[in-house]
């Protein structure tokens, strides 16, 4: 049995610890505290690294690690410590744990929100410094019911947010891009088309969204400007979603009320801080996961993802590749390795600088999700084809875009032929091939060269050879190869009409030299012949 190291470098639960080290096949180190060198020196030792939010998992520690490196988890929801374009490359699945602490990080949002509308903190201080009259007219608050709170991202922990503030008589209103409308009734909110439109008028505002390009300062000086007076903003989410020097300057005028943050756009903030010294400020260090369930549930789900991927294959809450779960990967587990055969055949067939890279499906394979198929094949494809031994399921698509290779997938509305076809397509504007194939009960089989049907085990070493179809040709060549000591397993022909021309097939028992394969080009009749392996 091989072992796959796993290197824990930031603390999670111990339950977590004991699930992976539980495992057949898997041994654990537990080293805290590394430099990035340090990291560099022994990523190629570890098949998958488990990191919170201290350590940071950059381009070199994954190209040290390439080719051993498998996974890198992350335990929590943001992957700002990750590399993530790195992995992909080099085909490292990053993956987090989106559900683990969500209850404590909307719980702790919701506390902020409730500190910010009665001045909690601060009518705290007040007493304790022996302020008690002074506190009780100078921290009057603010009601939550009946105001409007706009939530910006509708994640887990958004939904989460929304359902406990309705339950405070809250109108809710939301913007998140990728919640339906649909969805949106049922969580009984309302559905914002923009940003704008969701802070104008929001009496609290709250962040739920990751950090990317986009949502980098989503609350700046233009859109501060645009909200009411009086409004109070809390996040949670990720240091940067606000610009802190407009948020500063919204507090100074009054336009913003309060502000509770428990991230930073620096962590920890400076010591100069102009934050750190308002009144009308809640904050906290980065506490939304850190009670005692989230991290065990954060630790043992990280843990049960990084050891089901190394040892099964299934993948789960992977921010740089589908999910694919045991059940998933039984169902699709056939399709996978016909794909990836059919792309490693149109390689060495198609022809050269190919524009495009088409996967049609047809049948009951044309029902379920056919992401990672169509990846399978892109994998074989370019493993042949380009030269390309470290493609995978990860860093595929990339790899084809840098070629300029368009990759597309369609469904075919109609019935066809066969129960199920995964027809591979690839060429440019003067010229294409196309390679198809099916299962007959659970054997793969090669059903279509271009638009001749053949039967063909995808397997082995196989002659490809076209023809004019006259009599005595399949002799000919049987000779020739049985003269040179080449057995053939099986045979399978398809031709346009009789007399035309025709595509035959063999597989063979041992691969015949280049010679002996342009040997087949002095037989009369014969047009092409060249020699696929499988």
């Amino acid at each position: 049995m091989s072992i796959h190291h796993v290197l824990v470098a930031d603390p999670i639960a111990d339950k977590g610890i004991e699930e992976l080290r539980a495992a057949p096949g898997i041994e654990v180190d537990v080293k805290l505290g590394l430099s990035e060198a340090e990291l560099i020196a022994l990523a190629p030792r570890y098949a998958a690294i488990i990191v919170r939010s201290g350590v940071k998992v950059t381009a070199p520690v994954i190209e040290a690690g390439a080719g051993v490196l498998k996974a890198v988890g992350r335990a929590g929801v943001g992957v700002d410590n990750i590399d993530i374009p790195a992995a992909t490359k080099h085909g490292v699945v990053v993956m987090n744990t989106p559900g683990g602490n969500t209850i404590s990080t909307a719980e702790h949002a919701f506390t902020l929100m409730m500190s910010l509308a009665r001045h909690i903190p601060q009518a705290h201080q007040s007493v304790a410094e022996g302020r008690f009259k002074e506190g009780r007219k100078a921290y009057s608050g603010v009601e939550l019911y009946h105001k409007t709170l706009a939530i910006l991202g509708m994640g887990r922990i958004g939904s989460e947010f929304a359902r406990r503030a309705m339950a405070f008589g809250m109108r809710v209103v939301v913007y998140d891009p990728y919640l339906s409308a649909s969805k949106a009734k049922s969580l009984r909110v309302e559905l914002c088309d923009t940003v704008d439109e969701a802070v104008e008028q929001a009496d609290f505002i709250t962040l739920h969204m990751p950090k990317t390009k986009e949502t980098t300062h989503l609350i700046n000086r233009e859109r501060i400007a645009k909200m009411k007076p009086g409004v109070r903003i809390i996040n949670c989410a990720r240091g940067g979603l606000i610009d802190e020097k407009a948020l500063v300057e919204g507090l100074e005028s009054g336009k913003i009320a309060g502000a509770a943050l428990d991230v930073f756009e620096t962590e920890p903030p400076l010591a100069d801080d102009p934050l750190l010294q308002r009144d009308d400020v809640v904050l906290t260090p980065h506490l939304g996961a850190s009670t005692e369930e989230a991290q065990e549930n954060v630790g043992i789900e990280i843990a049960l993802a990084i050891r089901d991927t190394l040892l099964s294959g299934t993948v789960v809450n992977a921010v740089n590749m589908p999910n694919i779960d045991e059940k998933t990967l039984a169902e699709i587990g056939p399709y996978l390795r016909l794909a990836e055969t059919l792309g490693k055949l149109v390689a060495q067939i198609a022809p050269a600088q190919p524009a495009f890279f088409r996967i049609n499906y047809s049948g009951k394979v044309a029902e379920v999700d056919t992401t990672l198929i169509t990846r399978s094949a892109l994998k074989g494809y370019l493993e042949v084809g380009a030269g390309e031994g470290s493609a995978n399921y990860l860093n595929a698509p990339t790899m084809a875009e840098t070629r300029g290779m368009r990759v597309t997938e369609s469904r075919a509305g109609e019935l066809c032929e066969f129960t199920d076809l995964i027809e591979v397509v690839v060429g440019n504007d003067d010229d294409q091939t196309k390679v198809a194939g099916t299962f007959f009960g659970s054997l793969p089989r090669i059903v279509k060269l271009g638009d001749r049907f053949v039967e063909v085990v995808p397997e082995g070493s196989l002659l490809l050879f076209e023809n004019t179809d006259a009599p005595g040709m399949i002799g000919q060549v049987g000779k020739w190869m049985g003269d040179h000591g080449v057995n053939i397993a099986s045979m399978s022909l398809g031709r346009d009409q009789s007399g035309g021309t025709a595509i035959s097939v063999l597989n063979l028992d041992s691969a015949p030299s280049p010679e002996i394969v342009q040997g087949l080009l002095q037989i009369q009749g014969i047009h092409d012949a060249r020699l696929v392996t499988l």
